[in-house]
């Protein structure tokens, strides 16, 4: 594996990491683990996310090949999501990476509490 020494604008890993690692994309990725899933119960699962930025998030997954759209031919018309082998071969970092946030939380708590202590003190005696 290349040693990273320099994040040069144009290049295109920095791209995709920017698109696969934003505020929605792990979490959909996540939620479409166990299969197929409509785009309004992904809305629900995704708390706070509005639909332009579900749509806009999906469209970006699609694109790069993590996620499959499929339109249901119903009355109304839905529109399913599913992962796509690449979009699979994701979850096993982000999990890693989500076991980490659960593992090490009380341990970042404690440096958000001792740094707005710290800036708090600061603070004051200025």
């Amino acid at each position: 594996m290349p040693v990273c020494q320099h994040f040069s604008v144009d290049c295109p890993s920095r791209k995709l990491f920017e698109q696969i690692a934003d505020k929605w994309s792990m979490m959909v990725l996540t939620v479409l683990d166990h299969g197929p899933v409509r785009f309004n119960a992904i809305k629900r699962y995704l708390e706070g996310v509005t639909q332009k930025s579900l749509t806009q998030c999906l469209r970006k997954l699609e694109r790069n090949g993590l996620v499959k759209r499929q339109v249901i031919p119903a009355a109304p018309v839905a529109v399913e999501y599913s992962l796509t082998p690449l979009g699979q071969s994701l979850l096993p970092p982000f999990k890693a990476l989500y076991l980490w946030t659960i593992d090490n939380m009380a341990q970042v708590d404690a440096a958000r509490t001792d740094f707005d202590r710290c800036q708090e003190e600061a603070r004051v005696s200025a």
